[in-house]
């Protein structure tokens, strides 16, 4: 009896060819300027009655600027993450018109700088994302690197260049134009780092005493930790700068763990951090001033107290209160009555306007912005890639952590601005080249490898029987 014939086999699916889905990024991009738009028109609706005279001007020089950008990652990282540009984009055109808001109401024209400087850091980015090729060309200088950090840190302290501001010595001014060096640093530091844990992380691993159930590294591998200790205990000292010294050292532990695995390192950061908090506090007025109008801001010698009072806080909390959950809308609020309500406190300003709604929309921003840098670091194949994406990524968390903290009385206030949104020349630019570094490595990371051609491997006789079944999933 003769078998029955085989049954014919369905051929094996393609797969599709990957996407770089840059045409999702310039619609997104512009959806971005779309609503930054939209924000800076209703505050001339709300308080004039009618929309703005440059509002297409200034949507005209946005969008022209992140065209400029899109057509760079175009050009020389088309594989590259498609959220990236469009939220930061995003961020800057909120900030743009809260600041334009603010301006209304004091009769101000920080939009106008901020605008500006918003070209310098859009640029700045597209410079160097078609200069950088490749990113792992940067762990070549990392101890340059360590060398550049620690002097934009000490810049603010060299005579006739060095300006102090509210108590704090962090900016240096050459002729009009005033600059926050550490805004740089915290990039140039994470190159270093980078570089400097991928290397020695397999030392850094190895097994140590045991205490308490938690295994230890050796007292002779503490060395880096105890100097980055140090030198944010410096930056606090001389500096009077209570945020750039959390966030260099939070920085610093977090890339030490992804580094290592290990959460020891993690305990030894945490205790170190509040010895060097307790230390600070003990020695220092203006740590105390700030402690004391975090623990009890609504004392009346406290609120009155100035310098160092907790008005400022108090008056962001009340903003925050009259938003409630919807908010004022925007150009209806009371956002001035808040010191620095442009910069240090531009989440009153937006919880008080646009409501918790809003003010969760914001930070889910921050948390898809995030999101995409710490993805990068998991799916890029090199090891320095992963440090450095993963710490830039950590760099924005833990600013928008600190910031947002200090103004919703988490935690005490520490000076820091929140990334893309509050006006601050440096940090928009700081904050743009972290884009484009994100930008570059992302696309390394999603880069589809090349093709072997099918003669330069010999398959064997049992592969063969294997992949003609085989169905490609996607």
């Amino acid at each position: 009896m003769s078998s029955p014939a085989a049954a014919p086999q369905a051929p094996a699916a393609a797969p599709r060819p990957p996407r770089s889905r840059r045409w999702l990024e310039l619609g997104l991009s512009a959806v971005a300027v779309g609503v930054a738009m939209m924000a800076y028109g209703l505050v001339g609706v709300a308080t004039d009655g009618s929309w703005p005279a440059g509002i297409l001007g200034y949507g005209a020089g946005l969008g022209a600027l992140v065209l400029v950008l899109h057509v760079a990652v175009r050009w020389r990282a088309p594989w590259a993450d498609p959220l990236l540009v469009p939220v930061a984009t995003l961020l800057n055109g909120l900030g743009l018109a809260l600041i334009h808001r603010l301006d209304v109401a004091r009769d101000g024209s920080f939009a106008e700088r901020q605008l500006m400087w918003s070209a310098i850091g859009i640029l700045a980015a597209t410079a160097l994302l078609v200069v950088l090729r490749d990113h792992r060309l940067l762990r070549r200088y990392t101890f340059t690197a360590m060398v550049v950090g620690l002097v934009l840190l000490v810049l603010p302290l060299v005579p006739f260049l060095g300006v102090n501001i509210n108590g704090a010595q962090i900016w240096i001014r050459v002729g009009p134009i005033g600059f926050q060096p550490g805004e740089l640093a915290k990039i140039v530091l994470t190159v270093f780092f980078a570089g400097y844990l991928v290397t020695a992380r397999d030392t850094l691993s190895l097994v140590g005493p045991k205490v308490l159930g938690l295994q230890l590294p050796r007292p002779r591998d503490l060395g880096p930790l105890v100097v980055a200790w140090l030198a944010s205990l410096g930056v606090l000292v001389l500096e009077r700068d209570l945020g750039t010294s959390l966030l260099f050292f939070g920085l610093f532990v977090a890339m030490l763990y992804v580094a290592t695995q290990r959460v020891s390192w993690i305990a030894i950061g945490l205790t170190l951090f509040v010895g060097g908090a307790v230390l600070a506090w003990s020695l220092f007025s203006h740590v105390q001033a700030r402690v004391t109008a975090w623990l009890d801001p609504f004392d009346a010698e406290v609120y009155a107290q100035s310098p160092g009072g907790s008005f400022q806080l108090v008056q962001g909390l009340f903003g925050f209160a009259n938003g409630g959950l919807l908010g004022t809308g925007i150009g209806q609020g009371r956002p001035q009555t808040v010191p620095y309500a442009e910069s240090d406190f531009i989440l009153a300003t937006l919880g008080e306007e646009m409501g918790l709604t809003g003010l969760l929309a914001v930070l889910l921003l921050y948390l898809v912005l995030v999101e995409r840098g710490l993805r990068t670091g998991v799916a890029v194949r090199d090891g320095f890639g992963k440090l450095l994406a993963g710490g830039l990524a950590f760099a924005i968390a833990l600013q928008c952590f600190v910031v947002a903290g200090g103004v919703l009385r988490v935690i005490p206030l520490t000076g820091l601005t929140m990334p893309f949104l509050a006006y601050g020349g440096s940090s928009l630019v700081a904050n743009w080249m972290i884009v484009a570094l994100l930008l570059r490595v992302s696309d390394a990371a999603r880069r589809p490898a090349p093709e072997v051609p099918a003669e330069s491997s010999p398959v064997l006789p049992s592969e063969q029987d294997a992949s003609a079944t085989q169905v490609v999933r996607l």
